[in-house]
């Protein structure tokens, strides 16, 4: 697997001077990549090929007065980011075609000065890290880097950096193999929220830091001596540049803490299951500050890769599985509840329930069930891949009653239905107690 390691750098004010014309020159050939494409089909001609484009906007470009400047600049880190932008297209044409999973993925667009973020993406032929510990970048010289861990082997390529509090980094791609840990019996359900972060399966409740909201006041007060300066003066610049350090505070401390908790839940676990939430709508509505502070997509993220390096398995329930309406105890379904009840008692069997413990209790009860249906699919199959979530996840809607104890399981519901080809399937029942049951018609 392929993992990224990122170092602070502290160039000096002529390699400052270099990386800011490496930065501009990238820049303007993925422009003039871009715009020759977008010409090209507004004309009605055929696609421009990624030759074609690298001797257009590259070999003849150093030739005339306008673009003589793109000599003073590695051509590993132009090639790379016509390279870039044959990627953004790839991604484009496979969203659209539905050869690409997930979210939809827009047109590439035109790049600015003025983005906050700038960066340019080297291969083993223009950098080389030496004895010293200094970094070499083909036409930048030494750069200095803060080394506060080793690599762990050669790496493959280098993207430089500089992010909009001004601040440098090497970040590498290094290719590692899994190390798995001892295996633990545990496994765990975790149930993301606001309030509390995270309450685990066990009854384990790790509360939100909520980074933002700590420095709200500093950084609404930033905010009030940015908006007062005059556009374009030097006071503004500095500033602008308080306020982004100030967010990049706030967003390391949230990076820092979610790596610690995701490995002790790793460790910890041999399997861990979450929810597939929807956090990209969530942070459209009220609670949308909160959503962001949070940062659970990127929590989830890290608990996905540290699971497949450290040899432990990781599992996303459907969105839609009723883990807050369904007693973890009996299975019967109470229906949706309002978020201002956290406490909330079982209607059939009189249980008293904590909201977030009983949805983290029925997210572990699905994860295994699903991780079951699937292993069983895949050995039916005679692979070792598992079945797709579409036969072995949960669905909108009700399911089938257990022939055994009657609750209705909606994991089982399309395996039951015979979605999977065979109308006589059996399926586990996550509520019996008899474990694999059939299910009734």
């Amino acid at each position: 697997m392929q993992l990224r390691y990122n170092y602070r750098m502290y160039p000096d004010a002529a390699q400052r001077r270099a990386l800011a014309r490496a930065f501009g020159c990238v820049r303007v050939v993925w422009n003039d990549g871009l715009r020759a494409r977008r010409d090209a089909r507004e004309a009605g001609l055929p696609y421009v090929s990624s030759a074609e484009l690298s001797k257009v906007c590259i070999t003849q470009a150093k030739r005339t007065p306008e673009r003589e400047w793109l000599s003073e600049v590695s051509a590993v880190a132009l090639q790379q980011s016509l390279r870039d932008l044959d990627g953004a297209f790839k991604a484009f044409f496979d969203s659209v075609s539905g050869k690409r999973a997930g979210p939809r993925v827009g047109p590439p667009r035109f790049k600015s000065r003025k983005d906050p973020k700038q960066s340019i993406r080297l291969n083993t032929n223009a950098f080389v890290i030496r004895e010293n510990g200094r970094l070499y970048v083909a036409k930048v010289g030494d750069l200095h880097v803060k080394w506060s861990r080793r690599l762990p082997a050669d790496p493959t390529s280098l993207t430089v950096v500089r992010d909009a509090s001004g601040r440098y980094f090497a970040s590498f791609v290094v290719a590692v193999t899994p190390t798995p840990l001892p295996e633990s019996g545990a496994e765990v359900g975790i149930d993301l929220g606001l309030t509390v972060f995270a309450v685990l399966s066990d009854g384990t409740k790790i509360a939100s830091p909520r980074w933002f909201r700590r420095a709200e006041k500093k950084l609404r007060r930033l905010q009030r001596d940015l908006s007062r300066k005059v556009k374009g003066s030097k006071n503004r610049a500095k500033a602008r540049i308080k306020l982004a350090r100030q967010h990049a505070r706030v967003a390391d401390q949230r990076r820092d803490w979610h790596h610690k908790v995701s490995t002790q839940i790793v460790r910890e676990n041999q399997a861990v299951f979450v929810e597939d939430l929807a956090v990209s709508g969530l942070a459209r509505g009220r609670l949308a500050k909160s959503v962001h502070d949070a940062g659970w997509a990127q929590f989830v993220d890290m608990l996905q890769y540290k699971a497949a390096r450290y040899g432990r398995h990781f599992g996303m329930i459907n969105r839609f599985e009723p883990t807050s309406q369904v007693c973890s105890i009996c299975g019967h379904r109470d229906g949706p509840k309002p978020l201002h009840i956290r406490r909330w008692t079982c209607g059939e069997c009189g249980a008293v329930h904590d909201r977030d413990e009983n949805a983290a209790i029925n997210t572990l009860a699905a994860g295994r069930a699903d991780r079951s249906n699937a292993l069983r699919s895949a050995g039916k199959a005679g692979t070792e891949v598992p079945a797709p979530r579409v036969e072995a996840g949960s669905h909108r809607g009700g399911g089938l009653p257990c022939s055994e104890c009657r609750v209705v399981d909606s994991a089982a519901r399309q395996v039951a239905e015979g979605a999977c080809g065979r109308p006589d399937s059996r399926s586990i029942c996550r509520t019996c107690p008899l474990g694999s049951v059939s299910l009734a018609p």
